[in-house]
């Protein structure tokens, strides 16, 4: 019996000279209920079988990733508008037809730009006429000039009258001049006509398929700032662009060459390759996210890539070959640490609160050691971390080799 439960007895043993039977009754049991208390929690803080949860350290490489996603683009991709005002006469074009450079997509009803081109090239022709008169004009004039030029150094002729014949050349010089400025103007305005006539008529810019067509035979075109678009060509689709945003956070890592491969909801299960050709400088900020445009290049031989397609991009910035490799598990797990409770009171306090064994604190790992097991002892491995694909990473330390079984996790049982 604990000293407690003697000085218990005594009590009892004492007031039971002057105290009813009943109450010495009671007494007894409740030295009897603590007795029992008390040795239940002592019992309960005794040692615990400790079980060690591990996984193997391995040798081999590591591939490390950044995850970014994105859409499926043309490498090239144009959207035409028409540069006149007009009614659409005719399209020849519809959803996905291959397209030659330069061929007619559609037309617009081009009466009045023939009429302009008609009228342009009668004003050029009246131009000309003009020119040709005033050159003829020019050629008499100066006949006559050298004539009276001749005629006043002899002093044949007055001198007002040499003075009238010099004017009269000048201006027919000068009229010369007006009429080819004006020539000039024609041909211009002729050559506008024209472009006008050849504009009415709306050609592909390039080789490649038609993504979309919002053109109708009859619909009535504005020319403006904000013409509509009539129709959105994409060049060889078997040479496609992968645009991703990449977070701020795993920018730095990313660089120009980057190899990686991605996949789209469309062919589960396939992974198609690409590479990163450029990085842009430029952000972009959506809900306070700030990420960066990387677009990669991809090959699609097959056709199998769209336009517009969403893919989950896996991007390789870093590669570990021949490494000791430990799970991220084993790097985050420390044995707990132990601390002793307060101790209970003495005497009759002491019996009612009794002492309480040690208590687990939560371990505190620097992420720097592994602890590994070794004939059922743990044993802390200081190491070197370097990269990591988030479930292992790669470590140099001395003690550690192939096959050590590191510590992730660990179980007590009473």
């Amino acid at each position: 019996m604990t000293d407690d439960a003697t000085e218990i007895a005594r009590l009892i043993a004492t007031a039971g000279r002057r105290r009813p039977p009943l109450l010495w009754a009671a007494l007894a049991a409740a030295v009897l209920a603590l007795g029992g208390a008390g040795w239940w929690v002592n019992a309960s803080g005794g040692d615990a079988i400790v079980t060690y949860d591990t996984a193997p350290v391995t040798r081999g490489g590591l591939t490390v990733t950044v995850t970014a996603t994105g859409t499926v683009q043309p490498t090239v991709k144009v959207d035409l508008s028409s540069e006149l005002s007009g009614t659409l006469a005719a399209v020849s074009v519809d959803y996905n037809e291959k397209v030659a450079k330069g061929q007619d997509l559609a037309r617009l009803d081009d009466t009045k730009a023939r009429a302009q081109v008609a009228n342009a090239e009668a004003t050029v022709a009246a131009a000309r006429a003009r020119v040709t008169q005033a050159e003829a004009t020019a050629a008499e004039s100066a006949e006559s000039w050298k004539l009276a030029q001749q005629l006043e150094e002899r002093g044949i002729t007055a001198k007002r009258d040499f003075i009238s014949s010099d004017a009269e050349y000048r201006r027919a010089r000068a009229a010369v001049d007006i009429a080819r400025a004006d020539l000039t103007v024609a041909e211009a305005n002729l050559e506008l006509a024209r472009a006008d006539l050849e504009n009415s008529v709306i050609r592909a810019p390039i080789d490649g398929i038609v993504l979309s067509r919002t053109a109708e035979v009859g619909q009535i075109v504005a020319s403006s700032l904000n013409a509509p678009v009539l129709f959105t060509l994409a060049g060889d689709l078997s040479q496609m662009q992968l645009q991703v945003d990449i977070d701020e956070a795993d920018i730095g890592r990313i660089a120009t060459g980057n190899e990686a491969s991605f996949t789209v909801d469309a062919f589960p299960g396939r992974s198609f390759p690409a590479r990163i050709a450029q990085v842009r400088y430029a952000s972009e900020t959506t809900d306070n996210v700030v990420t960066y445009k990387a677009v990669l290049t991809v090959e699609n031989p097959e056709g199998l890539l769209r336009p517009g397609m969403t893919a989950t991009a896996a991007i390789t910035v870093a590669e570990v070959r021949d490494s000791l490799l430990v799970p991220n598990a084993a790097l985050r797990y420390a044995p707990p640490q132990t601390a002793q409770s307060s101790r209970g009171g003495s005497g009759l306090l002491g019996l009612i609160m009794p002492r309480r064994g040690p208590s687990a604190v939560a371990p505190a790992s620097d992420g720097k050691t592994v602890w590994v097991l070794r004939d059922g002892v743990p044993v802390a491995i200081p190491v070197t971390t370097g990269e990591t694909d988030g479930s292992q990473t790669a470590v140099t330390a001395e003690g550690l080799s192939e096959g050590d079984a590191a510590i992730t996790d660990q179980s007590a049982e009473q």
